[in-house]
């Protein structure tokens, strides 16, 4: 079980408001007149992913305020959004700027997010969290019933589920194409490769190098208790690999890959993920190869399903009829009764059906083809500032992304421990794994906790 602290609640306490929250309704900005108004916006984290939401959300609104721990970002967004007010601390940003703003969105390393997403939430701000949600499995359950208990529109950041394909394949398998499924396999060239992945498996944390002019390190530790100096080994770009900062290869991409089948299967929280690592358990730094399998129970009358993950340099082998080699990214594929469902690359951005021969089949019969009964999206970052003008339910809010975000956590502290995982996801529970079950809920340092942030 998660460790108490002065900061939290108890956990009966605590489950009791998680339940109580779901039935809470969606509360509109004080601002928001008409479908057509611009919105207020303020973000946090503007560099490199950060740039591409944050532009992606502004057009046709307002950027008031932008928020980021290094200067030479701010400098861009001052040039970018003259009209912004800029800072390099969240909680002074969202403390002077909360009557002007409508919703706020967060872009920053994974160990961040959930200090700022409370904050923004706990005053009453729509809100946007890159993926994965969060750092720690206590953090996405707090984000889940806070959000619910405020009805926020909320919006985590796994552009895939937006997509067409992601839509599709849940059609295909809703329509019996494939018939049930049992067995899922993913993969992701991560972490051996791959944007902020070098490869490279530290054992050591590097040595403090001197601090760049406009750089607040403090400020982006956050709320992590080891007081690592600055090192270009985790900023700009490469702070995933490491477990204070990130969540690996599996938090980064298993939140486009898993995100698919998790959603068109409707899996919920598996019952036990296993791993399998091809190299030493290790307490700072990703290892590389790891294989971790998820094992979720029945749903009513769905079968259980075995999903196992793949990290490069591992890989599974290729679907019946497809000569792929598994270059690049990664991909899906959903075993059914009759056939399967797959996709090359991180999200399922080109579905198809597999033996090949009834992809082919499927693709020449246009009349027999399975009709479209879901809704369609705009992109993730449209379809939240939408669902915010609206009211409405976003495609990837906290009610779904939360508990995502806890099915890949856990699938991390398999592999941070080297040992199988059993979980309890109603008692928010770990048992025969002491190691992992003291990660359920790391305590921040002071100025950090949620009695800071409240």
């Amino acid at each position: 079980m998660y460790p108490a602290t002065v900061s939290h609640p108890s956990r009966r306490t605590f489950l009791k408001q998680s339940a109580a929250a779901l039935a809470a309704p969606l509360i509109l900005p004080k601002s928001v007149l008409g479908a057509n108004e611009k919105l207020n916006l303020a973000w946090i984290g503007a560099g490199n992913m950060g740039w591409g939401d944050l532009t992606s959300c502004a057009g046709g609104n307002n950027v008031v305020a932008v928020c980021d721990c290094d200067q030479r970002v701010l400098d861009r967004a001052a040039k970018e959004f003259p009209g912004a007010k800029l800072y390099q601390d969240f909680r002074k940003m969202l403390a002077e700027v909360r009557n002007r703003t409508d919703a706020v969105g967060i872009s920053t390393p994974d160990h961040s997010h959930f200090a700022a997403a409370y904050m923004a939430l706990n005053m009453g701000k729509p809100t946007y969290v890159q993926k994965p949600l969060t750092h720690s499995l206590w953090e996405a359950r707090t984000l889940r019933q806070l959000a619910a208990r405020k009805g926020l529109v909320t919006q985590m950041g796994n552009q895939g589920h937006a997509s067409e394909g992601a839509i599709l394949i849940k059609e295909w398998y809703q329509a019996g194409l494939i018939g049930e499924v049992r067995e899922v396999i993913v993969w992701t060239d991560r972490p051996q490769g791959g944007w902020g992945f070098t490869g490279q498996v530290r054992t050591e944390y590097p040595q403090p190098e001197p601090l760049p002019a406009g750089l607040d390190w403090d400020l982006w530790l956050g709320s992590c208790q080891d007081q690592v100096g600055f090192s270009r080994a985790f900023h700009p770009t490469r702070w995933r690999p490491w477990w204070n900062f990130g969540c690996g290869g599996l938090g980064d991409i298993g939140c486009h890959t898993i995100d698919t089948p998790y959603w068109a299967l409707d899996l919920g929280a598996p019952e036990r993920v296993e791993v399998e690592l091809k190299g030493a358990v290790n307490p700072i730094h990703t290892p590389n190869g790891s294989i971790v399998t998820f094992h979720f129970p029945a749903r009513g009358k769905k079968p259980p399903v075995t999903l196992r993950w793949y990290e490069g340099p591992s890989r599974p082998p290729a679907p019946q009829g497809y000569d792929w080699g598994l270059p690049g990214e990664g991909g899906m594929i959903m075993v059914g009764e009759n056939g399967g469902i797959c996709h090359a690359g991180m999200r399922p951005d080109s579905p198809q059906l597999y033996p090949k021969a009834r992809w082919e089949a499927y693709r020449a019969n246009v009349g027999q083809r399975v009709p479209k009964t879901l809704p369609r999206t705009h992109g993730i970052h449209r379809d939240w500032l939408e669902a915010i003008r609206n009211g409405k339910k976003s495609c990837s809010d906290f009610s779904y992304a939360g508990p995502l975000t806890e099915t890949i956590l856990l699938g991390t502290l398999a592999i941070r421990t080297g040992q199988t995982v059993r979980w309890n996801a109603e008692k928010l529970e770990i048992t025969g794994n002491p190691a992992a079950a003291k990660l359920i809920n790391p305590e921040a340092r002071a100025g950090w906790r949620t009695k800071d942030l409240a």
